[in-house]
């Protein structure tokens, strides 16, 4: 990649940003109620005074006031931005916008992050399986199981698993992300309290990606599998096993790899359901928590979190994948 072209390709990224900020801005003040409301009103119950007043003692504490004209809200919006300040709870008082990402990140990355990593793994494996035995019964079993699963979104197996596990069974927790009667720290007793608790919604991701891990390895060992470098391989007599892993693998997992920074930043946007369901006290939980409390000063940060997070996701993918493969030739 020259460096015009990334130039061009980070330009691409930052205006992206820029949208992501006014459309994040705009939609949220176009979502009818909000918090302040509700406050006002048991503010001016707690403290006797009229709704007007308790009005504009909310929307000060808060710097907040979803009257004011839009401009003004989102100039101040933009200043507290460039300093990095994503606001303040409407709901929570005091409570830092960024304090909440700093908190809940970590438990969505750990998740994510375990999830992404063994889902990779198991699908690549069963696509090289799948690319040299396209006869036998593997590859229609799994074909039909990333359909499925592609369908049906991942919320739903989290409710499966958690009426099975939790309820039914008793085998894992019900909500939380580890003992609370445990002593954080690096310790194995709460390590393993981590990854008891982060089972189910891990299971929940792995169980809905191996499918297209499985599927996209498929397509491109088969790509491969036809080049005259794999036929020159068979030639001079290597075992079927060394072709596959020194020539098929090693080039068809390429393409995958790339795609993994897209898939973590999907993952961490569409963590909402499966994070509110399992209680997992991640971005998606607390987002969820604020769509249900108003909140919009959170609901608007994380949004705006999640929505970098994909864009830098991807322009990191698009530089990767010219890198790890230099036969792939980025145009302008």
């Amino acid at each position: 990649m020259t460096r015009q072209i990334f130039l061009k390709r980070m330009l691409s990224a930052l205006i992206t940003i820029v949208l992501a900020v006014v459309i994040t801005f705009v939609l949220l003040r176009l979502t009818p109620g909000n918090a302040i409301d509700q406050w006002a009103r048991d503010y001016a119950i707690q403290y006797n005074i009229t709704i007007d007043e308790a009005y504009t003692r909310v929307a000060n504490m808060i710097n907040y006031d979803p009257n004011e004209p839009i401009i003004q809200q989102f100039t101040r919006y933009v200043g507290n931005l460039l300093q990095g300040n994503l606001g303040y709870s409407m709901v929570h008082q005091g409570l830092r916008v960024n304090d909440i990402i700093a908190n809940a990140l970590p438990w969505t990355l750990f998740v994510s992050s375990i999830a992404l990593v063994v889902s990779f793994l198991i699908g690549v494996y069963l696509g090289v399986k799948m690319a040299y035995n396209r006869k036998s019964w593997l590859d229609p079993v799994i074909s039909i199981y990333s359909v499925v699963t592609n369908a049906v979104p991942d919320f739903i197996l989290a409710i499966i698993l958690l009426i099975v596990f939790s309820y039914g069974l008793g085998w894992f927790p019900i909500n939380g992300a580890y003992d609370f009667y445990l002593t954080p720290g690096f310790n194995l007793p709460f390590i393993g309290s981590i990854f008891y608790y982060g089972a189910l919604p891990i299971l929940t991701y792995v169980l809905t990606l191996i499918g297209q891990w499985a599927l996209m390895m498929k397509g491109s060992a088969v790509s491969i599998l036809g080049d005259d470098y794999i036929e020159a391989a068979k030639a001079r007599g290597l075992s079927p096993k060394l072709i596959t892993r020194k020539y098929v693998q090693k080039n068809a997992i390429i393409p995958l790899v790339t795609q993994l920074a897209v898939f973590l930043g999907g993952m961490l946007g569409g963590a909402i359901l499966v994070e509110n369901l399992f209680q997992y006290p991640g971005i998606g939980y607390f987002m969820a928590e604020a769509t249900k409390q108003r909140d919009y000063i959170v609901m608007q940060g994380i949004l705006l979190f999640i929505a970098i997070t994909m864009i830098i996701a991807n322009f990191i993918a698009d530089l990767l994948y010219s890198k790890l493969d230099p036969r792939i030739q980025i145009k302008e």
